[in-house]
């Protein structure tokens, strides 16, 4: 790092509020269109233009208060501290303004707007940004704490240099990126491709019938608070503890055990099958679980047991499956009724219609294809997760390099 010197972001740039204006100035559309911190993205740290807010022209909006090509945008305040000092560079003079919480960085002569735009998505300049607003409830910044940040900065051609090799390589990490998240997505959608056919009800020996012909769905018990204890050998099962997927998660904190006896009824077994009948996080109506353990969950009133009845060939297993198809999620979906917190009813369910083997040994042995096809899914998941966060390192990595010197 010969020649570099360590300046203060204060030394590096000038600092530009941006445009208040009253709530009564906001119209639909018109020519004066002002930048907010939803313009940009976390993630990618670029304008996102999808989405704009209009005044009406009689606002005056001063050149000062309008985004310069080779300038960053800075968002100064947000309701949520991960969106506070993200950053944009800003590659038009788009004629915008920008709101009161946001601000423009405007780099000083000898400085190169992308390197500084790199330097502020840098780790050091995010755990800056955290140390500023940690343990307070801080949900702004003020200019005179970011001039405080510490910039490494060299001669303009090597800027210049330090640029290119980023720009160049965070452009093929991007492209990497969408390539793995596709893949992602694709692996995830995957199993559930592959359980829409296997359980399309192909083949002579399946039948088609409502639920309410196949099986019994029990309300949980109404339990009351005398019951609620902060641990316990029981443990309260709820549609918080359903994974979209079926899963079965421990809620933490907002986990509800018991003390004193239990009914027995209400006792779960393991491998026990459930449904949610209220939709107490968003697209969990109708969603089944299997019950992991013996002996250690109850469940209340908003779920329902479903038991096959007898003489019916019914596998828990299988069932759960079909409870996750399509046409089954939206049927139960479109029973629901209610405003605040929609719910459906075990005669509800019960007129909805499906298709299973007539065997138990044929719903077995698609039970445990099934496994098998989650299992190979899961780890492609795993592949490009792992993928993607090899990538972010990647980009952490460089940009270390970039600001202590060590890039080729």
């Amino acid at each position: 790092m010969t020649g570099w010197e360590t300046k203060t972001l204060g030394e590096l740039c000038a600092f530009q509020r941006g445009l208040t204006y009253a709530k009564s100035d906001e119209v639909d559309a018109s020519s004066n269109v002002v930048l907010r911190a939803n313009n940009v993205d976390l993630a990618t740290h670029t304008l996102d233009l999808s989405e704009l807010r209009y005044i009406s022209n009689s606002v005056s909006v001063p050149a000062m208060k309008k985004v310069r090509r080779g300038s960053l945008l800075i968002c100064t305040a947000s309701g949520s501290k991960s969106h506070l000092g993200k950053i944009a560079y800003v590659d038009d003079d788009y004629g915008y303004a920008f709101g009161g919480f946001m601000g423009q960085i405007t780099p000083a002569s000898g400085v190169n707007g992308r390197y500084l735009f790199h330097a502020l998505t840098s780790p050091a300049y995010k755990g800056f940004i955290e140390a500023l607003s940690d343990g307070v409830n801080i949900n702004n910044l003020k200019f005179d704490d970011l001039r405080q940040f510490s910039v490494p900065v060299p001669d303009l051609d090597e800027q210049r240099r330090i640029v290119a090799i980023l720009d160049e390589a965070f452009e093929a990490i991007a492209i990497a990126k969408a390539n793995a998240e596709k893949n992602l997505r694709n692996a995830r959608e995957l199993f559930a491709s592959q359980r829409e056919t296997m359980l399309s009800g192909v083949g002579c020996d399946w039948q088609e019938a409502p639920l309410s012909d196949l099986c019994h769905i029990r309300h949980g018990y109404a339990f009351e608070g005398e019951y609620f204890a902060p641990a316990g050998d029981h443990v309260l099962l709820t549609p918080g503890n359903f994974f979209e997927a079926g899963g079965y998660r421990n809620r933490g904190d907002k986990q509800k055990y018991f003390i004193g006896p239990i009914p027995g009824a209400y006792v779960l077994s393991e491998g026990s099958l459930l449904v949610a009948m209220t939709e107490q996080a968003a697209g969990l109506l109708g969603s089944p679980l299997l019950v992991p353990e013996p002996d250690r969950f109850v469940h209340n009133q908003r779920l329902g047991l479903v038991v096959g009845k007898p003489g019916v060939a019914w596998v828990n297993d299988f069932f759960f499956h079909a409870f996750n198809l399509v046409h089954v999620r939206n049927e139960i979906h479109a029973s629901a009724s209610g405003t605040k917190v929609r719910h459906t009813s075990p005669s509800k369910i019960g007129a909805v219609r499906i298709c299973f083997p007539s065997t138990t040994a044929k719903q077995n042995e698609i039970a445990t294809k099934l496994v098998e096809v989650f299992e190979a899914c899961a780890q492609l998941t795993g592949v490009y997760q792992r993928k993607l966060a090899a990538l972010d390192q990647l980009k952490r990595s460089l940009l270390h390099q970039a600001f202590s010197g060590g890039l080729p």
